[in-house]
Parts: C-alpha cells; sequence; structure tokens
C-alpha cells in the first residue's frame, strides 16, 4: 500500500514505516503529525485517485528530528569583468517516519 501526499508543497510517494526528509516543519520531536492532503492512495491495485485529494484519506507520521541537509556551493561569475560571488546553502529539513497511511 502506498499513497502520494503533498507536504509542505511538494509530493512524496510514501509507504507504511518509511523514513523521507521534508522541508522543516513545526513541532518537536516525537510529534505526531496529519496530512489530509492525499492525491493518490493504491491499495494492493485498488487505486484511489483524488480531484484534488482523496476524501477521508490521511497520513499519520511522526517527527523524527530536525537537521540541516548537505551544503550547496553557488557560484556567480562574470568573465573579463572581475566579478565574483561564492555563497553556500543548508537547507533546513525534517526527518519524518510514516507510521499509517487511512484510506
Amino acid at each position: 500500500m502506498y499513497a502520494i501526499v503533498e507536504i509542505a508543497g511538494h509530493q512524496y510517494k510514501v509507504e507504511k514505516d518509511q523514513q523521507i526528509f521534508v522541508h522543516r516543519l513545526a513541532g518537536e520531536a516525537g510529534a505526531a503529525l496529519e496530512f489530509a492532503n492525499v492525491l493518490l492512495v493504491d491499495n494492493d491495485g485498488d487505486v484511489k485517485v483524488g480531484a484534488p485529494a482523496v476524501e477521508g484519506a490521511k497520513i499519520e507520521a511522526k517527527i523524527v528530528e530536525h537537521l540541516k541537509g548537505d551544503k550547496v556551493i553557488v557560484f556567480k561569475k562574470k568573465r573579463r569583468k572581475g566579478y565574483k560571488k561564492k555563497n553556500g546553502h543548508r537547507q533546513a529539513l525534517t526527518k519524518i517516519v510514516i507510521s499509517n497511511i487511512v484510506a
């Protein structure tokens, strides 16, 4: 059984007991979450597609930890102009584990 759910503006394919990294969510580690914007649910071949969301479907999850992603280097340069700009970025992430899919 799997579902496609929208979390923080991004769509994820999730299964029970799966751990995923999403953009930073509010809440402490160990807090329970519930996502109601489920776009598709597949229960062993029985597919329910929402328009835009499946009615009555929800995803239950738990926050494992908050962390930062890998550093991404942003480098800008204009040749022959002496312009160079180096910047780094680390995305704030939340690791969640999917505890249940209710269809």
